[in-house]
């Protein structure tokens, strides 16, 4: 049985949507990713640009709100940035909970170039903090 891992920031418009795709790219064969929200957005066009890049569309991805997974069975938690994760709901299953804080790329300022080069380095931060975690045998 695969793993369901909730991928939760504030407005699931950019960190958790990248981390979605990069998680079922990375660990199809294990885990069930999912992305939300604590205030959903709709997903940030630059984001499908930078997931564009590396050969993942997210572009049928979902902006959904964090109650949509309450009692869903999820296993594992991971807020990517301070908000949600003091504002993470109390989840009625046991579920495990890692924290990882990264810059908010849709706060990027400038042209289309400079704020995507923010993007790629956000997306970049977040699959190298996967790939650890995964190597890590994580999650058990």
């Amino acid at each position: 049985m695969k793993s369901r891992v909730l991928i939760l920031c504030t407005g699931n418009s950019c960190r958790s949507q990248m981390a979605e795709g990069l998680l079922r790219f990375m660990a199809a064969d294990r885990i069930e990713a999912y992305s939300a929200g604590t205030d959903p957005h709709g997903i940030h066009p630059d984001a499908v640009v930078a997931m564009d890049e590396m050969g993942i569309d997210i572009r049928g991805h979902e902006s959904e709100h964090v109650d949509t997974y309450l009692g869903f069975g999820i296993d594992t938690v991971i807020t990517v940035c301070e908000r949600a994760s003091s504002n993470c709901p109390t989840f009625p299953e046991r579920v495990g909970r890692v924290h990882w804080s990264f810059d908010d790329p849709a706060s990027a300022q400038g042209g289309d170039e400079e704020r995507r080069a923010v993007f790629r380095r956000v997306r970049d931060e977040i699959a190298a903090s996967l790939r650890s975690w995964l190597d890590k045998g994580c999650p058990a």
